[in-house]
């Protein structure tokens, strides 16, 4: 029996070293022990969000953590801006919709990245703004907004509290929450952080902490003042995932080996480029620009000739090769190339070479190799830097 070759953008591959941890016997969430366990590791987290603030972990996926971020700091009928460039930032107006917020929604089309001259334009019309809510990593198109200039935006032009989904990105691209000026930040466990699914971090500014505060949200379970407390105390207020606390730990002790979160990023950014070159070599179309390319997935656009549904399904059939199709109005017309946490330069060069295996059984017309030496140069200038 051959290995399922995980290359989707989530859940992603785990780690041996994370799987043994979470294998560690059971201990209660009210002991020394967990209280030393919660306290090391998410210290040890503080540097891959780039800030000196509390990370709080909630027992549950990604998207929870989004909606504690929004109704811990905004009220039904409070106006906010959503810049959604795909389907997770559709998620966050979802989110704000359901829970009676007055949506302004800064739409791109799929696989474009929102400029600061965008959302410059955009806020003009608009005052009391409570909250701007951005997703970092469009998972749905591979694009990577530039968050960095986009908090300025937000600090330069409005008052309102800046909040970010990074669930599809921390752990592979570079944050810097306290520098840039993100008042939330938000990720999950199974993407680059290198766990299962069932784990939510994030992390609140001193500012967005005052606005909480005044809040007073009437959730129980996503109530984050209540995280705070018990997270002052090593602890959280309900029973944690406690297993993936262990796994975590563990990632860390991963990330520390590979010299420093630094290096983790740029294994990232090279693995995106040794992807997007043996696209380029094989004449296969991408969906977004390079300027805006994110550096933990890839949307590939369907080969010419070639229907994509059935290729995909051969090739996860015949050689384990398993890859995300698009989403939306994109289904049928991209794959995604999920290259996040535990995945290495060895791991691209041997999905390049099983897609062009796959892309002979489809009778395309390439030079075969071509892909794999495009990426291989990649790989090569990079080490001989």
């Amino acid at each position: 029996m051959y290995p399922n070759i995980l290359r989707h953008p989530g859940p992603t591959p785990i780690p041996k070293k994370v799987q043994l941890a979470m294998n560690k016997d059971m201990i209660s969430h009210r002991t020394e022990e967990f209280v030393r366990l919660y306290q090391e590791t998410t210290n040890r987290v503080k540097p891959i969000f780039g800030t000196e603030q509390d990370i709080l972990l909630l027992p549950s996926g990604g998207t929870a953590a989004l909606e504690a971020a929004a109704v811990n700091t905004v009220s039904p009928g409070d106006e906010v801006v959503v810049i959604t460039v795909g389907a997770f930032g559709n998620y966050f107006v979802s989110i704000c919709e359901k829970n009676g917020f007055k949506v302004h929604k800064l739409e791109k089309s799929w696989g474009e990245a929102c400029t600061e001259e965008d959302l410059i334009q955009f806020l003009k019309p608009l005052s009391n703004i409570k909250a701007v809510f951005a997703t970092y990593n469009e998972t749905s198109t591979g694009i990577l907004n530039p968050i960095e200039k986009l908090a300025n935006v937000v600090r330069t032009h409005t008052d309102a509290l800046f909040i970010v989904d990074g669930v599809s990105c921390l752990g592979g691209a570079p944050a810097e929450m306290d520098q840039w000026g993100i008042d939330i930040l938000v990720t999950g466990s199974q993407k680059a952080m290198m766990l299962p699914p069932g784990l939510a971090l994030l992390s609140v500014s001193e500012r967005a902490w005052k606005v909480i505060e005044e809040r007073n949200t009437p959730s129980y379970y996503l109530d984050l003042l209540s995280y705070r407390e018990w997270a002052s105390k090593g602890m959280t207020p309900n029973t944690p995932a406690i297993s993936l606390i262990f796994g975590l730990s563990a990632a860390c002790d991963l990330i520390d080996e590979e010299d420093g979160f630094a290096q983790t990023v740029a294994r990232h950014e090279l693995m995106k480029n040794m992807v997007r070159e043996s696209m380029k070599a094989l004449s296969i179309g991408l969906l977004t620009s390079d300027e805006y390319a994110s550096p933990t997935i890839t949307a590939i656009c369907a080969p010419e000739g070639i229907e994509l549904s059935p290729f995909i399904s051969h090739v996860k059939e015949k050689y384990h090769l398993d890859f995300a199709g698009g989403l939306g109005h994109l289904q049928g017309k991209i794959f995604r190339f999920g290259h996040m946490g535990y995945c290495f330069p060895s791991d691209i060069l041997q999905a390049v070479s099983l897609i062009e295996a796959g892309l002979q059984d489809f009778s395309y017309s390439f030079e075969p190799g071509s892909g794999i030496l495009a990426a291989q140069k990649v790989f090569l200038s990079a080490q001989s830097k």
